[in-house]
């Protein structure tokens, strides 16, 4: 079993901010015409990690006596924590407000999201929901936990509205370097919140539908709360090309290397990516070697789920 640190979410500068809980509340509405006149409670959003750092997201919903959560990853150590393999985030308030907690929804399958579920499961077993492919990477890390029996894992789809106490939960489709990656738009009496999770918008993804601009604009209109968004350099000008350019780059390195080897190395969750070396080898009758424990459980499971062919 490998050591873990815990930490909480972490501020610039992190470690000055180490065990800190970031923590925002959303100010009160007024009630739609014809509704009760009760003033709403306030939503309450604690960043138990992920925030001003790269990992171990976790974001806790609280609305009166219900809590769920989004989320639940890991951090890989920095080169100074010495016999650290994994940082978790801090589970301290969650644990102490566990008969509160109605869910966990996950937004894809990375490990920095899904990463420290076992960790929490152990100690918080609550209804897990994520799509398929997400649930399916999550089967294989508490299979290794021996959790898996105990667990209980909830499949969802793009639409699906789940209830969890005084929340629903939308999913929303949205395109990542991960298929099956989900939004949420989040409804209480107070209010309505759209958490993004990790997105890209992308045209012409290498399989499924582009993002759901569409229903975006729908929530916008209906009037959003706040919006979490959360996009890896979103703060720098331009856009990300789309992903099959990587598709055309390989053609010609493919084409370049003649007779040699070819050593490719990429993130193992990066289904799409690995189809693409997986095509452009057929086309060249090349053989495909997989390399990597994590590699080899990605690309087991994604095509047992058939998003990998």
């Amino acid at each position: 079993m490998p050591k873990a640190k815990e930490t909480g979410a972490a501020s610039a500068p992190a470690k000055k901010t180490a065990g800190r809980r970031s923590y925002r509340s959303y100010g009160k509405i007024k009630p739609a015409p014809g509704k009760s006149k009760a003033e709403p409670k306030p939503i309450k959003v604690s960043f138990l990690g992920g925030l001003n750092e790269v990992g171990k997201n976790m974001t806790l919903f609280e609305y009166g006596e219900d809590m769920f959560l989004v989320d639940c990853g890991l951090a890989f150590p920095d080169q100074d924590m010495l016999g650290v393999d994994l940082v978790l985030p801090d589970f301290t308030y969650v644990e102490r407000n566990a008969d509160r907690i109605r869910g966990i929804v996950i937004t894809h399958g990375h490990e920095d999201h899904i990463g420290g579920l076992p960790y929490l499961l152990k100690v918080l077993n609550v209804p897990v929901y994520g799509t398929k492919l997400t649930i399916g990477l999550i089967q294989g890390k508490l299979r290794e936990h021996g959790l898996l029996n105990s667990a209980s894992l909830n499949v969802i789809k793009p639409g699906d509205v789940i209830t969890l106490g005084g929340f629903t939960v939308e999913a929303i489709h949205v395109n990542h370097s991960i298929p099956d990656a989900c939004a949420f738009a989040i409804r209480t009496p107070a209010g309505l919140i759209v958490h993004t999770g990790d997105f890209k918008v992308d045209f012409t993804p290498i399989s499924g539908e582009p993002i759901d601009l569409v229903r975006f604009g729908e929530l916008g209109s209906e009037g959003v709360l706040a919006l979490l968004s959360d996009s890896t350099n979103a703060e720098k000008p331009g856009s990300t090309p789309s992903e099959r350019i990587v598709g055309e780059s390989f053609e010609k390195l493919f084409e370049r290397a003649a007779n040699k080897r070819i050593i490719i190395a990429t993130f193992a969750s990066n289904v799409h990516r690995i189809q693409q070396v997986v095509d452009t080898a057929v086309r060249f009758g090349r053989k495909v070697a997989v390399f990597g424990r994590s590699m080899v459980n990605v690309i087991a499971t994604a095509s047992e789920l058939g998003y990998l062919n």
